[in-house]
C-alpha cells in the first residue's frame, strides 16, 4: 500500500499507525485472494467481510448519481454474476491503494486497479469505506463511477 500517508495525515487530521496500515492491507490481500478465485463459496466468504445493509454509489451513463443499499443476497448475486464470468482460471488483480483513514476504526481506500480476466484487461478506480468492530475491519461501501445500468437491470 502507497504509503502516502503524510498527505492523508494533513487532509484527515489522523495519523494511521503501522498496525492500521497493515491491517488495512492484510484484508485486502485477504479480500482480492477470494476475489482472484470468485467461486460461490469465496463470494460467499467476500461477503462475509462486509456489513449489511451495504451501501453502494455510483453514476450512470447519463451522468446522474445513483445510490443504493443492497442486503447479503443482493450481493452475492450480483457478484456472483459478474464475477462468475471471470473463466476457469480465474481473475489476477493488480492494485494500488491509498488508505485515507479518518480514525483507527474509519478508512476511506482509494484503489486504482487492473483485473485481468480471460485474457482481458480492465482498469478500475473505486473507492471503498472500511469500519473496525472488534478489531475486525468490514468494508460498508462500495464507491465506483458507471455501474448504474448494471445495478438497475438487476434490480430485483
Amino acid at each position: 500500500m502507497p504509503k502516502n500517508t503524510e498527505i492523508a495525515a494533513a487532509l484527515t487530521g489522523y495519523t494511521p499507525t503501522e498496525e492500521d496500515l497493515r491491517s488495512v492491507e492484510e484484508w485486502f490481500a485477504s479480500y482480492d485472494g477470494l476475489a482472484s478465485s470468485p467461486t460461490p463459496e469465496n463470494i460467499e466468504r467476500m461477503a462475509d467481510m462486509a456489513v449489511f445493509p451495504l451501501n453502494l454509489v455510483t453514476d450512470g451513463s447519463d451522468g446522474d448519481a445513483r445510490t443504493d443499499q443492497w442486503d447479503r443476497r443482493r450481493y452475492t448475486g450480483t457478484m456472483n454474476a459478474v464475477m462468475g464470468g471471470a473463466g476457469d482460471e480465474g481473475a489476477r488483480f493488480e492494485s494500488a491503494r491509498t488508505p485515507f483513514f479518518l480514525s483507527s476504526s474509519l478508512v476511506v481506500v482509494f484503489t486504482d486497479s487492473v483485473m485481468t480476466a480471460g485474457g482481458e484487461e480492465h482498469r478500475m478506480r473505486y473507492a471503498d469505506i472500511l469500519v473496525r468492530r472488534g478489531g475486525v475491519w468490514r468494508f460498508q461501501t462500495m464507491i465506483q463511477s458507471g455501474w448504474a445500468e448494471m445495478m438497475e437491470e438487476r434490480r430485483d
